[in-house]
């Protein structure tokens, strides 16, 4: 019994000869036409192949970033649109994306998005140092403000953090763990470190904290003033979180940032909201 006709390319048998050379005249895959060719591109993961400019590319990378380029494309679904319009309402409309419609810019987190919503927000949080006047778009912008000590009422970072000792004494927080908890009268000063023209180590003047290097001894000592080399004595209430800050700006942008949920605990908005409001009795 002789063997049925067959076809290598295809790996297919057939009933006749006949059958075979019909198959091999009018299969696209024996004679490619144009459009049989161009599908083929477009199936196979080995050919880099844009089909809406009929144009071939090195490698996946380089396709990518021509229909970034050249089409309104979104790369996490791999979805074409028409129009702007379309790719708009698509990262608009769609859970997966962390989009800002009014800056039509897409985000790589929830976190990120609600970091750069911030620029929308108005100006509604008054400073509450006396005789400001100035106004932020959060708490955490007022109270940088105020801990920074460029506020007219001369309010500053020691002097907010001593009041927070005195307002915070259930510790919702405060970490009583840190120098914040100790009976001892020097416990709640803070560390001044300065530099000195001793710091030059013949090519920057070094902090002799953690060795950072500044161009000139002013920016030295300012870095040295900061809160980097304070006690973290500020912490999240979140049971599960209980990340430290070394001041209550920190803290405060944590809670705003929504990252632990610690924002959704009702005694927790009531302390802040009671800190907060207790600025303004601060006198100088």
């Amino acid at each position: 019994m002789s063997p049925m006709p067959y076809c290598d390319r295809c790996d297919r048998h057939f009933n006749s000869w006949h059958a075979l050379y019909q198959h091999k005249a009018n299969s696209p895959r024996h004679n490619p036409t144009s459009t049989g060719l161009k599908e083929h591109w477009v199936q196979i993961p080995l050919h880099y192949y844009c089909q809406r400019c009929d144009e071939h590319f090195n490698d996946i990378d380089e396709l990518k970033d021509h229909y970034d380029d050249a089409h309104y494309w979104c790369r996490d679904c791999n979805s074409f649109f028409v129009n702007e319009t379309g790719l708009h309402e698509h990262y608009r409309q769609s859970p997966q994306h962390h989009y800002c419609a009014a800056c039509r810019c897409p985000f790589q987190s929830a976190s990120n998005l609600r970091s750069h919503s911030a620029v929308h927000r108005p100006r509604d949080v008054p400073c509450r140092g006396k005789g400001c006047t100035l106004t932020f778009v959060s708490v955490s912008s007022m109270l940088l403000h105020l801990e920074s000590g460029a506020c007219v009422s001369g309010l500053t970072r020691r002097i907010i953090d001593a009041k927070i000792r005195e307002w915070d004494r259930s510790n919702i927080i405060t970490d009583p763990s840190r120098l914040l908890a100790s009976s001892s009268p020097h416990a709640h000063s803070q560390t001044t470190y300065y530099a000195t023209d001793a710091a030059w180590n013949g090519s920057a003047y070094e902090c002799y904290l953690c060795h950072g290097k500044y161009k000139n001894l002013a920016a030295l000592n300012q870095h040295l003033a900061s809160p980097r080399h304070q006690d973290k004595v500020y912490v999240c209430p979140q049971a599960t979180c209980r990340v430290k800050f070394t001041t209550l700006s920190a803290l405060c942008q944590h809670i705003e940032s929504e990252r632990c949920g610690v924002h959704r605990f009702r005694e927790v908005k009531l302390a802040m909201d009671g800190i907060v409001g207790q600025m303004s009795r601060l006198t100088m």
